[in-house]
């Protein structure tokens, strides 16, 4: 338990965060009940003046933190797992780029983005190799949080935030559709239209457990959009594609591409055999994550590309497809009332969710006042009088 009086600034990724929630990120240790006693006798200082749990801070703002306050999470924190050698070796080898609000990772193909039945190695499970430089003052720096997802055979760039704070701004983004992540792939024959908007709602295959897609036009699946921009052909055999997904849905590429009948190369669990080149073109999925931009906590953009995996390269060299020629940045998608739509359902989820933590917490730290109902109340019903209620139905 700390017995110093602790001060920590405000950063830009914690912008405008309610007080309540700025503890939940940097000092979950510390409950509801505790931050109010806190405030109502003026120990907690923003500024040096008195502070309530429902005050918005600002970038550059000073907390003043009392001691004590810590109390160990129920059941206790989950120790962490020790990284071997060779694992730290792995995770440091995926960094592109990182600062104090992300790390930004080229991840390989068959490498799952997080844990499941029977999946032991996952890019989740190699976060605590960049576990550091945390917030000053806390007893420990904050483990690095995913904010996005690649299928376990896509390779390409994926964005890992460091902090709580850079967690939801990050994640706003992505929900928001205001980050732009940019695909390359290699698939088979060639679209008839060089640049086109593919337009088809998914939903959940049935009998898969969830584990397949599949185009639904019954007016049950979600609205899932693509643009997609044909780079470079092999004559009629293959096609290299530039990829943009306007919106984020399971399996939403593959599907999609498999739909108008040009499946990605090595994917068949929605290609089929008509999916695979014969020749010494790779089996492996011709996916890759080539390039995301989006914007930085701090002000600035983050503008990174992933290089290719191997067996892609090797694909692009035995086609003669020139990797130069592709890297050049679309014009931005223009969108329309279904894109504003759609933004505008993610950013009130983003919201709803972020204030049902906000409720959980309040009623940690209430007191209950009213009284239960007794059973023989409850059994009796409502009197007739003055207060009773009027009958709904019908005269007969």
């Amino acid at each position: 338990m700390s017995s110093e009086v602790r001060q920590f600034t405000v950063q830009h990724d914690d912008d405008g965060v309610r007080l309540d929630r700025w503890f939940k990120r940097h000092l979950p240790q510390i409950g509801f009940a505790m931050i109010s006693r806190w405030a109502r006798t003026g120990q907690i200082r923003v500024d040096g003046k008195r502070a309530d749990p429902a005050d918005r801070l600002s970038a550059g703002q000073v907390v003043r933190v009392p001691p004590g306050g810590d109390a160990p999470a129920k059941g206790g924190a989950k120790p962490r797992r020790e990284l071997s050698e060779e694992e730290i070796a792995r995770a440091e080898a995926m960094v592109i780029t990182q600062d104090r609000a992300a790390i930004v990772l080229n991840k390989p193909p068959g490498l799952a983005t997080q844990g499941g039945s029977g999946m032991k190695e996952h890019v989740d499970g190699l976060l605590d190799a960049f576990v550091g430089g945390g917030l000053e003052g806390t007893k420990s720096a904050p483990r690095p949080r995913l904010v996005h997802r690649l299928d376990k055979d896509t390779s390409g760039v994926l964005l890992i935030a460091r902090t709580p704070g850079s967690a939801a701004y990050f994640s706003k983004r992505f929900s928001g559709r205001t980050a732009r992540k940019i695909y390359w792939a290699i698939i088979t024959g060639v679209p008839d239209i060089a640049d086109g908007l593919i337009e088809l709602p998914l939903a959940k295959q049935p009998g898969t457990g969830g584990e397949k897609m599949m185009v639904d036009k019954s007016g049950e699946g979600q609205s899932a959009r693509t643009r997609y921009r044909v780079l470079d052909r092999a004559g009629n055999r293959a096609a290299w594609v530039e990829l943009q997904p306007l919106t984020g849905r399971t399996h939403q590429l593959r599907v999609h591409m498999a739909a108008i009948g040009h499946p990605i190369v090595g994917d068949g669990k929605y290609g089929g055999p008509e999916a695979f080149l014969s020749g010494s073109i790779s089996r492996k999925m011709h996916l890759h994550a080539r390039r995301l931009i989006i914007d930085h906590p701090d002000g600035d953009v983050i503008d990174v590309r992933a290089e290719l995996p191997e067996h892609f390269a090797n694909t692009m060299a035995s086609l003669g497809f020139d990797e130069d020629d592709g890297d050049a940045l679309p014009e931005p998608y223009k969108p329309g009332k279904a894109d504003e739509k759609q933004a505008a359902k993610a950013h009130a989820k983003q919201v709803r969710k972020e204030r049902r933590g906000e409720r959980r917490g309040r009623a940690d730290g209430r007191v209950a006042t009213r009284k239960p109902v007794t059973k023989a109340l409850a059994k009796r019903g409502p009197t007739k009088g003055k207060g009773s209620p009027k009958p709904t139905g019908r005269k007969k």
